[in-house]
């Protein structure tokens, strides 16, 4: 952070900066930041480019290209962190019934005529390793 602000206190002086021009005594021109002996002052005027119609739709077909790819993307993005939310929901949901198995006790199921019909030992070990193999295989 100490960095940017540093480079924009610095930019303007950058701008500002004085450009002298000289020549020395074997007539070669030199040019450089502080006055010597017979240096004249330059103007330094930025340059400005100048960009043909062709140029600039390219650029702005390149600008909605990368623009078309950042929304596709960001479409990735979230349909991605909907599927993990998803399979986040799903692994709770099977660590749930795995503990809730895990605690022992009866388990039924109704009949559909108002009754329970009681899980046998081997029905409950059943459960207990296709939820294991389930949360082994879903939730990593």
């Amino acid at each position: 952070m100490r960095q940017l602000w540093l480079c924009t206190l610095l930019l303007p002086s950058l701008a500002l900066a004085e450009v002298y021009r000289w020549t020395d005594a074997n007539g070669r021109v030199h040019f450089g930041e502080t006055p010597q002996a017979g240096a004249v002052q330059v103007e330094v005027k930025p340059q400005v480019i100048q960009r043909d119609a062709a140029t600039v739709e390219r650029e702005a077909r390149t600008e909605r290209f990368f623009a078309a790819r950042r929304e596709e993307q960001q479409q990735a993005a979230a349909v991605n962190r909907q599927e993990q939310a998803k399979q986040a929901q799903d692994c709770q949901r099977l660590r749930d019934s795995q503990a809730q198995l895990g605690q022992g006790g009866t388990f039924y199921k109704d009949d559909g005529n108002g009754g329970r019909s009681y899980y046998s030992d081997e029905e409950i070990d059943a459960a207990r390793r296709r939820l294991s193999a389930q949360v082994a295989e879903r939730c990593r």
